[in-house]
């Protein structure tokens, strides 16, 4: 027998830790979140581990984790992820890094990772001079969403035995301390012309906000479980960026493209939400709706944005789906890991989970957020656990 149809909600980046400014609690708890808290007073809350010791605090480290992925065989990097969003067949010596446009100022300190949320079309005008100067038959530049693209190179002499830093996590830091780096002397050449086009991009791209490239996360593809043979089931994924789709794609998930989803606060809530409501009514067993306006503004560290891109996720996003689908779907709400605002990126902290199906009795927890969830019937969950919860 088929599981409820479920629609899970993921606000990226949502859970967060106590703010003085907001009286000892966190933004969770101080916005106004009437839908979450349904979830959980109608449900049962806990707690998922979605970035284990030894893994990059990295989001598709995060949302491999909440989807059941096997980590230690299954984890390819970033990169190929978002080859796959963009329709990219990787060859066997190709090698995928996922490339941020970010602002370096005058003194090579990072300033931005988004290179100032760079407009789609700057974005695609660099990505592409880029190519014009520093491109080669092995060496090419593929644009993505806004900040977000890709460098694949192509043939047996690159590695991806590179080891890297994340952009979002060295905010005023030197660039040229947080370089590319080789895991092994297999990888020094590869690291060595990372590097190179580093330096090379900065001088292409002087001049404007977005003037430099930080390649991260690579690896060659992958071989990740079907996870509608699993479990039997139908799924769809609906997301603004590369690296969500392209984790969906990867595992059977058919990708609803939404106009006007833009990753940031601006993106289309009410469009991801009717998208979610038409795949349910279109046979869909389970529905993975990805916001990452949270986790933008979080990394920003702007208490003020985070408390209305919660409140709009909320709003315009849970509640619309929940009104439209009615009490028959389950429903499981959860972010992919916490970004504190004290620190504006990744922590390691078990995330906070609502999950309500019909017929199962709640567990007595009012309201959702991170505090209340330690207090829910379904404890601590890890690995495949919130996936078979659901699904099975």
């Amino acid at each position: 027998m088929k599981p409820y149809k479920t629609v899970l909600f993921l606000g990226d980046g949502m859970a967060d830790e106590p703010i003085a400014e907001l009286g000892g609690r966190t933004p969770l708890q101080a916005a106004d979140t009437p839908n979450m808290d349904a979830i959980a007073r109608l449900g049962r809350s806990g707690t998922l581990e979605t970035l284990p010791v030894g893994y990059p605090t990295s989001s598709d480290v995060a949302n491999m984790s909440v989807l059941g992925c096997d980590l230690a065989t299954e984890l390819c990097g970033r990169g190929p992820l978002e080859a796959a969003s963009q329709g990219l067949k990787l060859g066997p010596d190709d090698i995928a890094f996922r490339v941020n446009l970010v602002s370096v100022d005058a003194d090579g300190i990072l300033r931005d990772f988004s290179g100032g949320h760079i407009a789609q079309a700057d974005a695609v005008e660099a990505i592409a001079l880029l190519n014009e100067k520093l491109g080669s038959d092995s060496v090419r530049f593929y644009p993505g969403v806004s900040y977000r693209n890709l460098l694949v190179l192509s043939g047996p002499q690159y590695s991806a035995a590179i080891s890297y830093d994340k952009p979002d996590d060295n905010h005023g830091q030197p660039v040229a301390k947080h370089l590319p780096r080789t895991k092994s002397a297999e990888g020094q050449f590869t690291a060595a012309l990372l590097r190179d086009l580093i330096a090379r991009a900065a001088d292409v791209l002087k001049g404007r906000e977005a003037n430099g490239i930080w390649p991260w996360s690579g690896g060659k593809a992958g071989a990740i479980h079907n996870i509608c043979e699993r479990y039997g089931i139908k799924a769809a994924v609906i997301s603004a960026v590369d690296v969500i789709n392209g984790l969906g794609s990867c595992l059977g998930m058919d990708v609803i493209k939404v106009p006007g989803a833009t990753g940031y606060i601006d993106t289309n809530y009410e469009g991801k939400a009717d998208a979610a409501v038409k795949a349910l009514a279109d046979g869909y067993d389970f529905i993975y709706v990805h916001v990452e306006a949270i986790d933008e503004v979080s990394h920003a560290q702007d208490l003020k944005l985070k408390l209305q891109a919660i409140e709009d996720f909320d709003k315009r996003l849970v509640g619309r789906v929940m009104q439209a689908a009615g009490p028959d779907v389950a429903y499981c709400v959860l972010p992919d890991h916490p970004v504190p605002l004290a620190l504006g990126k990744h922590t390691r902290t078990p995330v906070p989970v609502a999950v309500c199906q019909p017929g199962v009795p709640p567990d007595g927890v009012q309201v959702y957020d991170e505090l209340a969830a330690l207090k829910g019937g379904l404890g601590r969950l890890w690995g495949s656990g919130l996936m078979d919860l659901l699904l099975k």
